[in-house]
């Protein structure tokens, strides 16, 4: 090739290589057996260039490399490098990867409940934990030079986005920030908006899978292609494959069973039988069924999301009971080597209570479930087990999908349809692609596999448009906390605050929501002084003529409505004086004329032994006609008062449903009232010819110079032209003033309630919010609040533990009707105080219009874990304590770590003099013990 360069070009071509040489990324290559993608090394080489970085990528395609760069960049120059992570599990597996790369010195781990070299040039943390070091302005974070965000789309999460925004805006301006994303539609704003509060930032997007995904349907024996190949198809473009139409119309026709007219009986045996036959291909196949499916393709390993705990366990039983094997005898004998390996720490006792035995069994068949409800433990050995093709089949809930790198050859999602807390809803394009994303392991595989089963009424045509969609728009969820306030004007003040929270990502959405809005009211001005124009008048002020006629307009309406509403309810009340027996004349409708009542239909609470409705329909007597019918009316078939033109007696006999009955009573009602004529009913004199309103408004009309213009009905036409739009422009005026400066507004409501408890003294933070300051958590003010009132005074660890846990714990049964069991004596009153505190707040809360349906305030603490945890502090073992808790062991030891992290901001914040503190530390110990205490990591 170079010879046939000339001389210049061979010149260029070398002093090309000696420049990339000389760069830093060129040796970060040299440490990877593989060649790096366009896409990291334009990120990396815009790292190295001082810019911060967004990458945008598919899940699985490497863009941790960017981030790994960051850290051999840090260490090369001498600085720190912080790696932040969404999740413990995510943080500790990167822990473990750049410890192999870098060595153990150089790099450390911080998580809330695991602390590992701290110092090091490069930690690995929690987001939480980094944010919780910029307010306390801690020492690490002298030397920072770099901190890689990976999953940062996570500031999307409703109840932990918040903290990334923090993150993003109090950095120090000389750290270098590098923002690692699944693919965003809408990266470029998400871009913009770094650009503007980080400095110059580089958008990174790459949509390119490096291992294509197939995208397929399992019905019955067989798998079929979701998309029909095409020359020249690609993305969204692509049909829909005609054999999953096909399947589709055949299971939704229905089959006719004719009548043989000749024999009298219905032909139905054999048309069943012919159905059968027809539809013998489509069904749900079981999951030991897709399983062994997936094996016989050589589609394994492959995970199956099914969206519920009790699920995943339930698949790994059927799998057992089928009697389905995936390791041979070597793969056996390795698993039960690493498993027991890993597990040594734990007690014989809880790995008994934990179902180990049967867990070890389904592992070493290959089958694992992977969910939250787990032991952190048990579910690592299945990520590890797995990555080492020792597990080929795991059944998890969508938890999985979220950064855990677990990549497989084939993905099967069962249903598209998931729980979201409130209802049953199809699952999102984003969240389909978030899912199929672990499909194809790079490096192993050619290509990944997403299989969709057959479910009945499946639209292969919805399926794929999930599968072709690429729409997961990134929305900020950022709201201000108490603890996030008193931190800001500690800092800053409260004007520089605001300053700073209308920086975030949230105001920078709803700002640019606004600008279409802008522009439309731009456009309506516009055309208001063009109509202002048109209406003109020569002999006056056509505006102020237009204004009084509106008055008028708006006064005779009003009276109208009044007087209707009086109607209404003078009808109304001569309904309510109707008994059985009544003959009254319907007046209006469809079955106006002679009735007889049977039956008041007074609303409820007023029914006098008769059937109730409720208040609002007002009384719906039921009567039966002069023709004969029995009829439930309502009040629009009385728009007039009506009264009794006479009685008659109701026979006891007398059945509604019996035609007999009603013809009979029907021809008595004839006879007895047939003759007798309704008075009619005067119209009352309108109340507008009687208002004094009206008549100074209509005398002020006829003296205006306007009303004797010739052209006034052509000026009062543009005249209403101008009023709507004016109208139209002041509503979007109203809505452009709620988007903007949402964020300090919320603000303001909260600095304005922590001045009334004394928590802010203006831009001074008093005593009390320094406390505040140093307490975390969606309850940080009910805590502060509770050490402040020394509610926690005298209590024991365990006790402690017990109040404390209604600090974090959130059942996820928020409806749950059954009341928590409570340990007795001075934590239950503890726990009782603690309600009423909150009580006390959240009226507080309503009066500074702080709302906690837009994400902002305290919720009410849950006291459904406070049994579990004064147990478990007291010493009790873990079989006791889960039996009691009716709870699994993974929910168990999360709720524990979550509660010893509030412990030890508590015994941080307690006034060193009282025993709270020292209450707190103990029942850390206390907690911190057996499953809970066990760690991989270290």
């Amino acid at each position: 090739m170079t010879e046939d360069m000339s001389p210049a070009e061979r010149y260029a071509a070398a002093k090309l290589r000696a420049a990339e040489q000389a760069t830093a990324l060129a040796p970060f290559r040299e440490m990877y057996d593989f060649g790096l993608d366009p896409f990291q090394i334009e990120a990396c080489e815009a790292l190295e260039a001082g810019k911060g970085v967004l990458v945008a990528a598919p899940t699985g395609s490497g863009k941790t490399i960017v981030g790994e760069f960051a850290v051999h960049l840090a260490l090369e120059q001498g600085r720190k490098c912080f790696y932040t992570t969404p999740i413990k599990a995510l943080s500790n597996q990167k822990y473990q990867d750049l410890v192999k790369r870098y060595g153990a010195d150089k790099v450390g781990l911080l998580t809330g409940d695991n602390s590992v070299n701290s110092e090091a040039p490069v930690v690995v943390m929690t987001t939480e934990v980094l944010r919780n070091m910029l307010y306390a302005g801690s020492r690490s974070l002298t030397g920072l030079g770099y901190v890689v965000m990976d999953e940062v789309h996570y500031l999307s999460d409703r109840f932990r986005g918040a903290v990334w925004e923090e993150v993003i805006i109090h950095l120090p301006d000389s750290v270098t920030l590098v923002s690692l994303s699944a693919t965003v539609s809408n990266a470029e704003e998400f871009g913009d908006w770094l650009d503007t509060v980080r400095g110059d930032t580089e958008v990174i997007v790459s949509e390119h899978r490096p291992v294509p995904l197939w995208q397929h349907v399992l019905a019955g024996r067989r798998i079929y292609d979701l998309f029909e190949e095409r020359e020249g198809q690609s993305g969204s473009r692509r049909a829909v494959n005609p054999d999953l139409e096909r399947l589709a119309r055949m299971e939704n026709s229905r089959p006719t069973f004719g009548r043989d007219k000749r024999r009298g009986r219905t032909m139905r045996e054999a048309d069943r039988e012919r159905e059968r036959r027809q539809r013998s291909r489509i069904w749900t196949p079981s999951r030991p069924e897709v399983i062994d499916r997936l094996d016989n393709e050589g589609l394994l390993p492959a995970i199956t999301f099914i969206f519920s705990r009790a699920g995943c366990e339930a698949a790994v039983q059927q799998c057992l009971y089928s009697g389905l094997r995936l390791n041979d005898q070597e793969g056996r004998e390795e698993v039960r080597r690493i498993v027991e390996a890993r597990t040594a720490g734990i007690a014989d006792d809880d790995l008994h209570v934990l179902g180990y035995f049967e867990w070890l069994e389904a592992l070493e068949r290959g089958i694992a479930a992977h969910h939250a409800g787990m032991l952190p433990t048990f579910k690592e050995v299945v990520e590890e087990l797995f990555v080492k093709g020792l597990v080929k089949a795991v059944f998890a809930t969508e938890t999985l999908a979220l950064g855990i790198n677990m990549p497989a050859r084939s993905v099967v999602l069962e249903k598209l349809v998931k729980w979201n807390g409130e209802q049953h809803a199809d699952i999102t394009p984003g969240e389909y692609t978030q899912l199929t994303g672990r499909a194809g392991r790079r490096g192993i595989d050619i290509e990944g596999h997403a299989v969709v089963l057959w479910q009945r009424g499946m639209d292969p045509g919805a399926v794929a448009g999930l599968a072709g969609t690429r729409t997961y728009p990134l929305r900020s969820s950022f709201k201000p906390s108490y603890n996030m306030a008193v931190n800001l004007v500690s800092q800053f003040g409260r004007h520089r605050s605001r300053e700073l929270l209308e920086m975030s990502f949230a105001q920078f959405q709803a700002d640019k929501s606004v600008v279409g809005i802008t522009r439309q009211v731009q456009k309506n001005e516009e055309g208001l002084t063009g109509y202002r124009g048109s209406m003109t008048c020569h002999l006056g002020d056509f505006e102020e003529y237009s204004r009084l006629r509106r008055e008028l307009k708006d006064r005779e309406t009003e009276l109208a409505r009044q007087g209707a509403a009086q109607r209404r309810v003078a009808a109304a009340a001569a309904l309510e004086k109707l008994k059985p027996g009544d003959v009254i004349h319907v007046p209006t409708g469809k079955f106006a004329g002679l009735a007889l009542v049977l039956d008041p239909g007074m609303p409820s609470g007023r029914t006098n032994g008769h059937r109730g409705f409720d208040a609002q329909d007002g009384p719906r007597p039921l009567v039966l006609t002069a023709e004969r019918q029995v009829k439930r009316l309502a009040s629009i078939d009385f728009p007039v008062p009506v009264e009794a033109l006479d009685r008659m007696r109701i026979p006891k006999s007398f059945n509604a449903r019996s035609p007999q009955s009603r013809r009979d009573l029907a021809s008595a009602l004839r006879t007895k009232a047939g003759h007798l004529v309704p008075s009619r009913h005067r119209k009352p004199r309108s109340v507008a010819a009687d208002d004094r309103e009206i008549s100074r408004l209509r005398a002020a009309l006829r003296a205006h110079p306007c009303h004797g213009c010739d052209e006034r009905e052509d000026h009062a036409r543009w005249a209403e032209r101008y009023h709507r739009l004016q109208r139209d422009t002041r509503q979007l005026e109203r809505r452009i003033e709620g988007r903007t400066n949402t964020i300090a507004r919320t603000f303001d409501r909260i600095c304005a309630l922590l001045t009334e408890l004394d928590y802010l003294e203006g831009d001074t933070v008093t005593d009390e919010g320094r406390r505040l300051a140093r307490l975390y958590g969606e309850l940080d003010l009910l805590a502060s609040e509770c050490l402040r009132d020394g509610v926690w005074e005298g209590l024991g660890p365990a006790e402690l533990a017990a109040c404390a846990s209604a600090l974090v714990y959130e059942s996820r049964q928020a409806d749950d009707a059954v009341a928590p069991k409570l340990p007795a004596g001075k934590a239950r009153d503890a726990l009782g105080e603690m309600v009423r505190i909150w009580g006390r707040l959240d009226a507080l809360e309503e009066d500074h219009r702080i709302n906690q349906a837009e994400g902002v305030g305290q919720r009410e603490p849950d006291l459904g874990f406070a049994w579990a945890a004064y147990r478990w502090a007291s010493g009790f073992g873990l079989d006791e304590v889960l039996r009691e808790a009716e709870m699994p062991a993974g929910d168990f030891v999360r709720w524990c770590k979550q509660l010893i992290d509030v412990l030890g901001q508590i015994a941080a914040a307690a006034p060193p003099e009282g025993t709270v503190s020292r209450a707190a530390r103990r029942a850390v110990d206390g907690v911190l013990r057996g499953v809970v205490a066990y760690s991989s990591v270290g």
